[in-house]
């Protein structure tokens, strides 16, 4: 491998160190709802993340919570050395891409049927950590 390329990659590998990420396949919640949620936290810091999900009404966002926790522990059990408090970890990106779709039938009047679509979607966050020297 040539020098260049050698610090390329470490400096690659030093970037990926910074940033975690959680996925969450096959929630069984329409995407256009979960992205409403999504919205709400991202490109937030870590800790507003987690209490914008904790007092949302809507049910989308304690699978959210739940994903948050888990890419946040993932950050950690990555970075034994370095706390939370002190990264400054924030939403960096947040995915909601459409799953696979259960369709049924439903009766409807005159002998016809309607379709009901019930649809899943796939969850993607990924948080990274804001170095104080970056800001």
């Amino acid at each position: 491998m040539g020098s260049r390329k050698k610090q390329m990659a470490d400096a690659i590998k030093e970037d990926r160190k910074q940033v975690a990420f959680a996925k969450l396949n096959n929630c069984p919640t329409s995407p256009r709802k979960m992205r409403l949620v999504a919205d709400l936290v991202r490109g937030q810091k870590a800790e507003k993340a987690l209490q914008i999900l904790r007092f949302s009404s809507k049910e989308a966002s304690r699978r959210l919570e739940k994903l948050l926790l888990s890419a946040i522990a993932n950050w950690q059990a990555k970075n034994e050395d370095a706390s939370i408090e002190d990264a400054n970890l924030f939403v960096k990106e947040i995915r909601v891409d459409g799953g696979s779709m259960l369709k049924r039938l439903r009766p409807a009047p005159q002998g016809r049927a309607h379709r009901i679509r019930k649809r899943s979607n796939h969850v993607t966050v990924v948080i990274g950590a804001l170095n104080n020297t970056q800001s």
